[in-house]
């Protein structure tokens, strides 16, 4: 057995431990696979200056594929409710900036950085576990993060995508990801 697939054997045993004592807060039955974290880390322009910021990194398949894009781990600040899952995140990437608290209080997880403006943000999260309220104000916090033209990625589950357009919000389907259990589409919010 490779490395690779011993250590996706393991972080696949370590999602299903943490879905059995917390269901509503991993909104999956394994890990992002490397396709559907591809595809979020292809919405992310490296280029772009200043941090990136992720929600919900979980086993870090997604930072994995930041870093492969060309983010740079420095430049990279996540946040994890799990403090298993940012012991292991702080583990995997050194260089890594891992806050262990709430993605939907950013301003109390983020501190001293509440008012930085960020490059992109991507979330791990399961909105679809959450009421609809609580998933508007969570991309409306992110969106105030972010300059005109970044993103907020979030994959789902979901036929449609977890909060829907309006006056301040546009959302549109970056993609369709059938290599992924379950399969994923990835949305991309921006500010209106």
């Amino acid at each position: 057995m490779s490395n690779a697939t011993a250590r996706g054997a393991l972080d696949g045993l370590r999602f299903l431990r943490r879905l059995i004592a917390r269901p509503r807060a991993i909104g999956a039955i394994t890990p992002s696979s490397p396709a559907l974290s591809r595809k979020i880390a292809a919405q992310i322009d490296p280029g772009r200056p200043g941090f990136v910021l992720e929600l919900g990194p979980g086993t870090g398949a997604v930072t994995e594929a930041l870093v492969a894009r060309g983010v740079l781990e420095e430049r990279l600040i996540v946040i994890e409710f799990d403090s298993e899952l940012a012991a292991l995140m702080r583990r995997r990437f050194p260089k890594l900036r891992v806050i262990e608290g709430d993605a939907y209080d950013l301003d109390r997880s983020l501190g001293g950085m509440a008012g930085e403006s960020f490059a992109g943000i991507v979330s791990g999260l399961p909105l679809l576990n959450q009421p609809p309220s609580r998933r508007r104000a969570l991309i409306m916090s992110a969106l105030a993060r972010l300059p005109a033209g970044a993103p907020f990625v979030q994959f789902s589950y979901g036929w449609t995508p977890p909060v829907a357009a309006d006056a301040d919000i546009s959302v549109t389907r970056a993609g369709l990801v059938l290599a992924n259990l379950p399969p994923a589409r990835v949305w991309l919010y921006r500010r209106a």
